[in-house]
């Protein structure tokens, strides 16, 4: 070829004739090269090659454009797997939180009586699940945070105060449920055990039931009457002060801050928030009524499981 470097060409130099004496180079035609054939064209008028340089440059740009095809292809096939072990993450995250929390209780109750207390948070949570999920509201899985108990993701908690309330009072009633089914056990068999994980569990649920926000049992008494959370945010204070410890004083902190933020709502006395504190005085008296009986029944379940323990708050040796 015409532009081509010298340096990628390799160009041989002139014939030489010897003529009875002195060396003559051949005098070149008129438009011929003094070279013969120009740099890439053939003597014999053939049309001109690539050089090998050329060709190795193909043969690089192929093998780039393949690479990089591969790459993508790869990562396709990544996010492709990734969108397959989406939903599985979830499990993943419920499974991991609970045998963290399991490992965390087991350090002070034993590995026995760790796992029925996850398991009885986790029922617990289920039940909160289940109710948004019948007011059309997607939550996610439950996770586990060791000594704060468990949680679950909503982007609400219904449309109104009364959905709220049926989604509160579903974690409490399902977790005493499932407390019930462990004490009717342990009566059965006799194991202390079983009636100490019981006590627990009914414990559990009448804590829950106190009426501040977030707790369950403010958000039940967000159909009922509003201004129960102070009384109950009063009386998670004098808990605070009567078993003083982090936890107590977290929810404190969070119950107070919720029980501020909500009143301060209410006290706009926009449409909104008059159309969702708005309950018939029948479903007012519904949720009254599942409200004060998990209470009695919690009660009474705590005093009919209720077990002594020379170890002190150690089940171990139950």
């Amino acid at each position: 070829m015409r532009g081509m470097d010298s340096s990628e060409i390799s160009v041989q130099p002139p014939t030489q004739t010897r003529v009875g004496g002195p060396t003559v180079s051949p005098v070149p035609l008129a438009g011929e090269s003094p070279f013969g054939a120009l740099p890439g064209e053939s003597p014999f008028g053939e049309p001109p090659r690539l050089t090998a340089p050329v060709r190795n440059l193909r043969k690089r740009i192929g093998s780039g454009l393949a690479v990089v095809v591969a790459a993508v292809a790869k990562f396709f096939a990544a996010i492709k797997g990734l969108l397959l072990v989406v939903p599985k993450l979830k499990l993943l995250t419920t499974s991991g939180t609970a045998l963290v929390s399991v490992a965390a209780y087991s350090l002070f109750w034993g590995w026995p009586f760790a796992v029925g207390f996850v398991l009885l948070l986790f029922l617990h949570e289920m039940g909160h699940v289940i109710a948004l999920r019948r007011e059309g509201i997607k939550a996610s899985a439950p996770m586990f945070i060791p000594f704060m108990g468990a949680v679950i993701m909503a982007k609400s908690l219904g449309e109104n105060a009364l959905a709220e309330a049926r989604v509160g009072l579903a974690g409490p009633i399902l977790g005493s449920l499932a407390a019930a089914g462990v004490a009717v056990a342990g009566a059965l068999t006799g194991s202390t055990l079983l009636l100490a994980l019981a006590y627990v569990g009914f414990l559990l649920n009448l804590f829950n039931l106190l009426p501040v926000v977030p707790l369950d049992g403010g958000r039940a008494m967000a159909a009922m009457a509003p201004w129960m959370w102070f009384v109950g945010f009063a009386a998670l204070v004098a808990m605070a002060f009567a078993f003083p410890n982090p936890i107590m004083l977290i929810i404190v902190l969070f119950g107070g801050m919720e029980t501020w933020r909500r009143w301060q709502q209410r006290k706009t006395r926009s449409l909104e928030q008059a159309a969702y504190y708005r309950v018939s005085p029948r479903n007012r008296l519904l949720v009254a009524s599942v409200y004060i009986g998990l209470i009695v029944a919690l009660a009474f379940g705590m005093h009919e499981t209720h077990v002594l323990s020379s170890a002190g708050h150690s089940f171990r040796s139950i």
